[in-house]
């Protein structure tokens, strides 16, 4: 079985990484520690707040995203997975200047939305300010027919207010209570789906507390990297997709 290299683009926050790379385990069909994929993380936890970058002016993360993709690069890694979504505000930058491909976690993420609910049907997302602002998934969900919701003023702190707790590693039934409030204000809304859009969220927030389906971004990218490392056409298509086929052979 083809098994290429994944690397993680990690350390935004720590504990995201690591739900991460679990979920990779979880999701690659091995019965022994030789079948399972080859990974290589660069966890750089200095990366700047990249919330702040995007509404107050806070320091650029591109210099960091390059390098600890280039790092990954020349480790051996053969593409790049990056569990942070506000980050990916930054991720065309970042490709541009990294010879190996970079899976987009929103374009996979609002693939999967669009399998679980109908054709114009309305999301609600569940992120940083800096990923809201950004447009990332409004603009992703609009591409796949979709609609989405937003949370009001205060349930988006309330989501941010979770984000910081589990960033300090507080893992606890408290921890979940903020965005909860945000995941009935959204339902009350109409939405048909959830997106539990920073990948902090996922470490507390579980399907069995919400009332309609939970999309956790970190564990479709997790099945992607996987079906990436051992599939020749999911291979490919990235490849096509980030225009890296004419620097990749397989």
């Amino acid at each position: 079985m083809t098994r290429r290299t994944i690397g993680i683009l990690g350390g935004m926050g720590p504990l995201a990484t690591a739900d991460l790379y679990t979920k990779i385990i979880q999701a690659t069909p091995a019965n022994s520690d030789q079948e399972h994929l080859p990974v290589i993380i660069h966890a750089d936890p200095s990366v700047p707040d990249r919330t702040a970058a995007l509404l107050s002016g806070g320091e650029d993360p591109t210099p960091w995203l390059v390098r600890g993709a280039s790092n990954l690069a020349s480790a051996g890694a053969e593409f790049i997975v990056m569990p942070c979504n506000t980050a990916h505000a930054f991720i065309e930058q970042v490709q541009d200047e990294c010879p190996i491909p970079i899976v987009n976690m929103i374009d996979e993420a609002a693939r999967e939305v669009q399998s679980l609910v109908p054709r114009g049907a309305s999301a609600g997302i569940l992120a940083t300010g800096g990923t809201v602002a950004a447009g990332l998934y409004q603009s992703a969900l609009e591409r796949h027919g979709l609609q989405y919701l937003t949370p009001g003023a205060d349930g988006q702190s309330l989501v941010m207010e979770t984000i910081r707790r589990v960033k300090a590693g507080k893992i606890d039934p408290e921890t979940v209570q903020p965005v909860l409030a945000a995941v009935r204000e959204l339902e009350d809304a109409g939405a048909a789906a959830l997106l539990a859009a920073c990948t902090e969220l996922p470490v507390v927030l579980r399907q069995d507390l919400a009332g309609v389906p939970l999309i956790d971004p970190t564990d479709v990218l997790a099945r992607a990297a996987v079906r990436i490392s051992t599939s020749d056409d999911a291979w490919i298509a990235l490849l096509t997709d980030t225009g890296k086929v004419r620097s990749h052979v397989n």
